[in-house]
């Protein structure tokens, strides 16, 4: 069963202070206690642990506080789905996701942004797509996305109308499979790079590669 807390709740809730922080793993498919835990803030500035799988050495991630937060400055939070002020710059990556694979969402864009390359999440939301023009200002703006490809992904009309409306323009698209999946037919010619397997350190260097072409 999936223990993960729900990423839009509020962090006030501490995990118990315990060295041991159980995470779900999703190429194991099981809940694991986290190897080597480091604190982190999400960009929504929650609290949030990203170690490894003990099994795998998946990346695992688990929103939540614990008492070693307590001796990092916590960032200024960032909505999730709120366009920035000013326009965003080219480089901007649109991460497209349902809100059930936010966790991972969450994980991939800071790993993106700790190294350079900015990113724009959007909600899981219809109405972060259909703005008053239409689209939300980001999936004009933005020229390249990463779909967060889950079973839930595939089906949720928000995530299709965002990467069709990618396609359509021919920006480029690629696919961070973050549970497996069957490919959707839009998807298919599109570079995916796996997560869902053990070597998340490998699929993200190929994700960047892919991103820089």
């Amino acid at each position: 069963m999936n223990d993960r807390r729900d990423p839009w709740s509020d962090d006030t809730n501490d995990f118990p202070q315990s060295d041991i922080i159980d995470a779900f793993c999703v190429t194991c498919r099981q809940t694991v206690p986290m190897d080597n835990p480091e604190p982190v803030w999400t960009r929504r500035g929650s609290a949030a642990t990203r170690g490894e799988c003990p099994v795998c050495g998946t990346t695992v991630f688990r929103i939540g506080r614990t008492p070693a937060h307590d001796a990092l400055k916590r960032p200024a939070p960032v909505r999730v789905g709120e366009r920035p002020a000013g326009k965003l710059t080219a480089e901007t990556v649109f991460v497209n996701y349902s809100v059930a694979d936010a966790g991972f969402a969450e994980q991939l864009a800071a790993d993106l942004n700790r190294i350079g390359v900015p990113t724009f999440m959007a909600e899981d939301t219809a109405s972060d797509v259909r703005w008053a023009t239409g689209v939300h200002p980001a999936l004009v703006e933005c020229k390249r996305m990463i779909v967060v490809l889950s079973p839930l992904a595939a089906q949720t009309a928000s995530v299709v109308e965002a990467w069709e409306f990618f396609e359509q323009r021919r920006k480029p698209i690629v696919v961070a499979q973050a549970t497996p999946a069957d490919l959707p037919d839009a998807l298919r010619r599109k570079p995916r790079f796996d997560f869902a397997g053990a070597d998340y350190k490998r699929a993200f260097r190929e994700l960047v590669q892919a991103l820089a072409r």
